[in-house]
């Protein structure tokens, strides 16, 4: 029996109006628990954004100076090669620190505009063997009086206790959000088996006149995937509206100078969003998929 467009349309406009009450639970906890997934990987993004530069156990910074030349680079290298106290190290020219800088400031245009790569001081990224505060600080002053150096920058606790603390809240969030989505996708389930029950005269009929079970199951699927996305949807507009105030609520560069700018691009922002809508999607496809599949086992 072939599935007509209008026919899903009709039987799931019905079934969600039939049990509003508890529809309108369902997208409420699945827009609860998306849009808590979603704080979640926007601090989650600033913080990682923010602490870029020290990223993978790095302990500091020797920055060069923009004018540096290529015989100072060589030979700060060298000399980063020659220490046993050099576990690794990376070296970030002028155009790679300037994609970076455009890349945490792309909502910031101005600021990008105002530089270009020749401004922005060549730099190594260096993680010591001995992550000791005395043995970073040691080693790192090694090249504070090297030919071509600026600067050494250290990372501090502040920067530790800010990732510490991020991931901590991140697994926080997640562990509730996590039971928010098993709890709407049960709510999902619930109401769909409800509008099944309601109708388990007509589907008999239904199933009496040759009418397979895609054919029953398809509408009460739909009403599902909608649920969950609609929730999705809420979610998306709620962290859109939000992001202006989570922007501004985050410390900025100046009050903590050894970070970047605690910013979530449009690009991140993107894949959160399309994140939540899949998740959505998955939600209201699962809850829905189990009520149908037991319904008609029955």
């Amino acid at each position: 029996m072939p599935i007509k467009v209008d026919y899903v349309v009709r039987e799931t406009t019905s079934n969600l109006g039939r049990n509003i009450t508890i529809t309108l639970a369902s997208i409420i906890t699945v827009a609860v628990s998306l849009a808590l997934v979603g704080a979640s990987l926007m601090l989650r993004t600033g913080v990682e954004n923010a602490t870029a530069r020290w990223q993978g156990g790095i302990e500091f910074v020797v920055f060069l100076r923009a004018d540096a030349s290529q015989t100072q680079i060589d030979a700060v290298q060298n000399e980063l090669n020659s220490s046993p106290e050099v576990d690794s190290y990376q070296f970030v020219n002028k155009e790679e620190a300037y994609a970076e800088f455009k890349r945490l400031f792309a909502d910031s245009p101005e600021l990008v505009d105002s530089l270009d790569a020749g401004d922005l001081p060549p730099s190594f990224r260096v993680e010591p063997v001995n992550k000791e505060v005395d043995a970073v600080d040691s080693l790192g002053s090694q090249f504070t009086k090297s030919p071509g150096v600026e600067r050494v920058v250290f990372a501090s606790k502040t920067i530790r206790l800010i990732q510490q603390l991020s991931s901590r809240l991140t697994v926080g969030i997640f562990v509730v959000a996590a039971f928010l989505l098993g709890a709407a996708g049960l709510l999902i389930l619930n109401t769909i088996r409800m509008a099944m029950f309601a109708r388990r005269r007509e589907i008999e009929v239904m199933k009496l006149v040759g009418a397979t079970n895609w054919f029953i199951r398809v509408p009460f699927m739909v009403e599902g995937l909608v649920q969950g996305l609609v929730g999705a949807f809420l979610a998306i507009v709620a962290l859109a509206a939000f992001k202006p105030f989570f922007q501004k609520w985050l410390p900025n560069p100046e009050d903590i100078p050894l970070v970047s700018g605690f910013t979530v691009g449009g690009g991140e922002m993107t894949f959160i969003f399309v994140t939540l809508g899949v998740v959505g999607i998955l939600i209201g496809a699962i809850g829905a998929g189990v009520a149908v599949s037991r319904f008609l086992d029955v």
